[in-house]
């Protein structure tokens, strides 16, 4: 699904975009409902929205404790992670494909959480999807952003593109 034409700029709009929607979404959050107590229901028995923070890693892991050295292995550890991304966005930007969407998604999410890891030292999540007394943990837009990203990721190595297959072929022939 490539043309001549250079997608970098669009790929980093869209991770601009997912970190955009991520932050107002929180703030929103942060401004209506109350930290811990609030909720309001959006589908009865579903989903709702609520206000956490979440001072550890995706779906509150490594979240007990007070230790100030978590958040710093995670600001680094994200840093770290955003920095890779980029870096392959960039190798692959020239191309429009699912391997550089899904890369846009990943980096937009981490740099949405890395953004509340710095500046509030803990994330904001506040998407609560449950099942009578079974629930998901709360997440967030770039939580969101990054999951569905590593499915494509999953996707595109599983099945690859049918023109990326042919070209693995004809480099394995004499």
């Amino acid at each position: 699904m490539s043309t001549g034409r250079d997608f970098r700029f669009h790929h980093f709009l869209i991770a601009g975009l997912i970190v955009l929607a991520d932050q107002v979404t929180k703030y929103i959050v942060a401004r209506r409902v109350p930290l811990n107590d609030g909720w309001i229901q959006v589908i009865p028995g579903f989903f709702q929205i609520t206000h956490v923070q979440n001072r550890g890693a995706a779906f509150s892991i490594f979240s007990s404790g007070t230790s100030e050295l978590r958040t710093i292995l995670l600001v680094l550890f994200s840093s770290v992670a955003a920095m890779v991304v980029a870096y392959f966005l960039l190798r692959l930007g020239r191309k429009f494909s699912t391997m550089s969407v899904a890369l846009s998604l990943v980096l937009g999410g981490a740099v949405g959480n890395l953004w509340d890891r710095i500046v509030h030292g803990r994330v904001t999540d506040f998407l609560h999807f449950y099942i009578g007394q079974y629930s998901w943990p709360d997440f967030n837009v770039a939580d969101s952003a990054i999951v569905i990203g590593a499915i494509l990721l999953m996707i595109e190595i599983i099945w690859p593109p049918k023109e990326a297959m042919a070209n693995q072929s004809d480099q394995k022939q004499p």
